[in-house]
């Protein structure tokens, strides 16, 4: 491993003291990455000194730059700087290995039993306009971070009419990032240009029959998840519902409700998906295909990775592809609530006042429980409901 900066002196520690400290990690990571990134770096930072505050901002913005789940990539990062890359694998696979474990548990229950015992529909019903609460408060933070002006604002709102109209989302990511690049060229330096192309690899489509077209969608998903996982839903729902066929909208929905109440980076619901769409193979190969990109940039080099973010046109492609992505995220996941939406008047109504009033708990209580204790509100709400 390459000689560490002076802010950064980690302890040594035993590859095994070193994984079960991130397992505890996954084990704790309730309420989102917000509370997840504060937890790792109260302990690491702040009582532990491994590295200095300032750098240990930089790197959260190198990581918020990069797609992928940010609290997961910190803990590879530190496994990195720890172990080396024995240990960046250790600290990724403790930290989300407790979230993939209870959500196959969870996903082969899905399947067993189905929604039809008593009581499991109910909590279910509950679940979904709680996650459709979620859904509108992450694009909201998301637009608000990603849509700085209105070149971008309008890069979302095309994109979203193009996702409504059925154009396929890698041309529309393709399209917005050269789109923003061109309108930023003046602004950038000609040295800087050779490096733009970069990020196209990122574009690459797999396709590949049975696991490993699992694979392969869960790779292209975690390459693209600018913005946080949040950001996934367009790319797996595409793949699974639109394409694939192998889920409904509703189950797509079970999932994401389902990832809600685990300890776990909100991704981890492409282990739902990939449970449905193959078994236990399926499950593993969407959510490594999902999760290997996290793993990769720090272990193949984080400090290149930090030279090419800081590229200006490599920055401004990815600025309009977040904002695409906004936009995307917008139209696809209004389509999914929509279709899972109960038909009938009383629980339609019913939904929607779950839906409001987890949106009001949402912004009004910062707790690192509030997700989880948001959406397994709405489960009891839901239970009530059928019992009474």
């Amino acid at each position: 491993m390459a000689e560490l900066p002076p802010s950064v002196r980690p302890p040594h520690e035993s590859y095994l003291r070193l994984f079960l400290r991130f397992l505890r990690f996954g084990l704790l990571a309730w309420g989102g990455p917000v509370a997840q990134i504060a937890m790792i770096r109260q302990e690491l930072v702040e009582e532990e000194g491994w590295i200095e505050r300032e750098h240990f901002n930089r790197v959260l913005a190198v990581y918020q730059a990069l797609p992928g789940p940010e609290a997961h990539e910190l803990c590879v990062y530190f496994g990195m700087v720890a172990r080396g890359r024995i240990g960046a694998v250790l600290a990724g696979l403790g930290f989300m290995l407790p979230g993939f474990i209870l959500m196959l548990g969870l996903s082969w229950a899905y399947v067993a039993y189905g929604m039809s015992a008593i009581g499991i529909g109910a909590i279910l019903f509950g679940f979904k306009p709680a996650v459709a609460a979620l859904i509108i408060r992450a694009v909201h933070k998301i637009g608000a971070h990603a849509l700085l002006n209105r070149q971008l604002w309008a890069i979302a709102i095309v994109a979203g009419i193009a996702t409504f109209v059925g154009v396929h989302f890698i041309a529309i990511l393709l399209l917005a990032g050269v789109a923003y690049w061109l309108l930023q060229k003046p602004q950038l330096n000609k040295s800087s240009l050779h490096s733009s192309w970069l990020p196209l690899l990122a574009l690459a489509v797999l396709a590949a029959p049975s696991v490993l077209s699992l694979f392969g969608y869960g790779l292209r998903t975690g390459l693209l998840t600018f913005g946080g996982a949040y950001t996934a839903i367009p790319f797996l729902q595409n793949d699974a519902v639109v394409v694939g066929g192998w889920m409904t909208n509703e189950q797509f929905i079970d999932g994401l409700a389902l990832s809600g109440i685990l300890p776990a980076p909100l991704i981890i619901f492409s282990t739902f998906v990939g449970y449905l769409g193959g078994g236990f193979a399926g499950a593993l190969a969407l959510t490594t295909g999902t999760f290997l990109p996290a793993f990769l940039f720090t272990i193949l080099g984080h400090h290149w990775l930090e030279r090419i973010i800081a590229n200006a046109a490599t920055h401004a492609f990815l600025d309009g592809i977040t904002a695409a992505v906004v936009g995307l995220i917008t139209v696809t996941t209004s389509q999914i609530i929509l279709a899972a939406w109960p038909r009938e008047l009383a629980p339609a109504l019913l939904a929607l006042l779950i839906a409001g009033l987890s949106l009001w708990l949402l912004y009004r209580w910062k707790a690192k429980w509030a997700t989880a204790a948001v959406v397994l509100g709405a489960g009891v709400l839901g239970l009530l409901a059928l019992l009474f």
